[in-house]
């Protein structure tokens, strides 16, 4: 259990450690784990809880460093993980995925949670909100980061209509939206993102659809967003 850097988590707990096998090119944690040569067994840590009931209501991203949902996730470490949530709820839960068809293994998840997926274009965004669709949890999000890609849409009336959709059809009540860090070879130029992230900002906006713009982004302080979840 940690203090997180990331803006909208207080604190972050990695119960699951080990080398994330999802292997994103992007991936901090696993350039950690190369770096200081960390011990790459993926394995469950009970002492990660440790401290958490001393803590004041707080929110906490569970599984910061490595996919939570893929096939290499013992099902007695995820019991566990919920049992812990249960049991502490005065804390916000956060769960963040790019495996949303395994989501629906473990819904209705508990009230005190908040359940993302992760897009970096436009294809996952859409796979993303209809996978949600099934899924129970007190909140449903997307999370835009990093945004490495997105298609000009062809028919803006027809995009508008999806962002809407996602609130009426789907029950996704909040977006992300955040760039890549670092100095990656390959990755968009930072103004091409700002200027995706201002498409999908103005689309949600119409919506009703609240946004949270991570600091990456850069974008001027009256176009920075720091909106929440409806309650």
């Amino acid at each position: 259990m940690q203090k997180s850097k990331i803006e909208w988590t207080d604190y972050t707990v990695n119960p699951v450690k080990g080398y994330c096998p999802m292997a994103c090119p992007y991936c901090y944690a696993r350039r950690m784990y190369d770096r200081f040569r960390w011990d790459k067994t993926i394995r469950y840590d009970d002492t990660s809880w440790f401290g958490i009931v001393h803590l004041p209501p707080s929110r906490i991203f569970v599984g910061s460093t490595i996919e939570l949902f893929g096939d290499w996730i013992i099902t007695a470490w995820m019991n566990c993980i919920l049992d812990q949530v249960k049991l502490n709820s005065q804390h916000t839960f956060i769960f963040l995925t790019k495996k949303p068809q395994n989501l629906g293994k473990w819904s209705p998840f508990p009230p005190n949670t908040w359940v993302g997926v992760s897009a970096t274009n436009q294809r996952m965004f859409e796979d993303g909100r209809y996978l949600l669709h099934p899924v129970q949890a007190k909140v449903k999000f997307l999370s835009i980061e990093p945004l490495l890609d997105w298609e000009p849409p062809k028919d803006m009336l027809a995009w508008h209509y999806n962002m809407s959709s996602l609130v009426t059809r789907t029950g996704i009540g909040w977006l992300i939206i955040g760039a890549e860090t670092g100095n990656r070879k390959g990755k968009p130029p930072l103004e091409q993102v700002q200027g995706w992230a201002r498409e999908i900002i103005k689309a949600a906006d119409e919506a009703g659809v609240p946004v949270f713009t991570k600091d990456n982004l850069k974008l001027p302080a009256n176009e920075m967003r720091r909106e929440w979840p409806k309650p």
